[in-house]
């Protein structure tokens, strides 16, 4: 490939579909809920990402802060695709002051050489799925842990591994938690909406990702109101390895980058063959979340934990959770935006 070639931006129509292509893949992000709260708009080189506020939690996340970690896991989706086709591209956090719901700008700079790492990740992007069975395999390996941490440290934000008696915290916390929220009828509707039998198309969790029993875990899974149909053990996941996703600072910004970090870790994971659980309940109540940031000694703010595992090569694991159709997600304009 010439050097012309790499540094100079082809066509309009091989801009717009890779730009579409990097929307439609970041679809496959996971979010809390499965509300996939993100929407695109496309625009000559650039792809801009919104938070969609219809799909965000009112009453479980009144900030938006899972939410905008989720978009974060779309965003860096949306990156590795545009990698993995050979683009070079810019990433703006957070562009527009006025506009909060406004997160990130991506735009093309030109043709780039693909990295095997990329283009493992785009492969991995659509087997990813989330597992809430218990762990019961072998532990996870301290090289397989080093490497998914180095993952998410690539993308600035952190993960601290839980001591035994750490988890003993989080177990406490993450009942408390969940405690707390089942005891308001607000937060009990928000649920059931999401994951009861009137859920939106293509969104929400169904039955067969819920279990059908309370799986034997230390620390407290998701209490979803009703049993699914996913068949859990009787097991214990006491090889199960939790950690916190963390950052310096507790702003939008850091936790959209947390969201990239988390699919940066979890591709990681996922190629390593290591199961990854978002376990966001302790993060939903004020003071939960301040017991886990005591946790990390008030050096930096949890964003999300995570239970790891690994994972039986034989085992397909449970069905992926629905999407929505890409065309309502991304709006295509004939706009083309100039460079400033």
């Amino acid at each position: 490939m010439s050097s012309d070639a790499l540094t100079h931006p082809t066509d309009a129509v091989a801009m717009r579909h890779a730009l579409t292509e990097a929307a439609t893949t970041a679809g496959y992000a996971p979010s809390i809920h499965n509300t996939q709260p993100w929407r695109w708009r496309l625009a000559g080189d650039t792809l801009d990402l919104y938070t969609d506020r219809r799909r965000v939690l009112a009453v479980t996340d009144p900030d938006a802060r899972l939410a905008t970690l989720s978009c974060g896991v779309a965003l860096h989706h949306a990156r590795m695709s545009l990698a993995a086709q050979g683009w070079q591209v810019t990433t703006i956090r957070l562009p527009d002051p006025t506009d909060p719901d406004h997160l990130a700008t991506i735009r093309l700079d030109g043709r780039a050489r693909v990295d095997q790492q990329t283009a493992l990740h785009l492969r991995t992007i659509p087997l990813r799925h989330t597992d809430r069975r218990p762990v019961t395999g072998a532990p996870v390996r301290p090289e397989d842990l080093r490497d998914i941490t180095a993952a998410i440290e690539t993308e600035g934000t952190w993960l601290h591994t839980l001591s035994a008696d750490q988890v003993l915290e989080l177990a406490s916390a993450a009942d408390h938690a969940q405690r707390t929220e089942a005891a308001e009828a607000a937060w009990r509707d928000e649920l059931g909406y999401w994951t009861g039998g009137n859920r939106p198309g293509g969104a929400g969790i169904p039955d067969v990702a819920i279990p059908d029993q309370a799986p034997q875990t230390t620390v407290p899974g998701r209490d979803f109101g009703h049993p699914g149909t996913l068949a859990v053990s009787a097991e214990h996941d006491r090889a199960a390895v939790f950690a916190l996703l963390y950052g310096r600072t507790d702003e939008p910004r850091d936790w959209l980058r947390g969201g990239e970090a988390l699919s940066a870790g979890w591709l990681t994971a996922t190629e390593l063959g290591v199961s990854v659980l978002p376990h966001s309940a302790p993060i939903e109540v004020v003071s939960t979340r301040q017991a886990m940031r005591a946790v990390l000694a008030s050096t930096g703010y949890p964003y999300v934990v995570l239970r790891l595992g690994a994972i039986d090569p034989a085992d397909a694991g449970p069905p992926h959770a629905p999407r929505l159709p890409a065309d309502q997600l991304i709006e295509q304009s004939d706009q083309v935006r100039h460079r400033t």
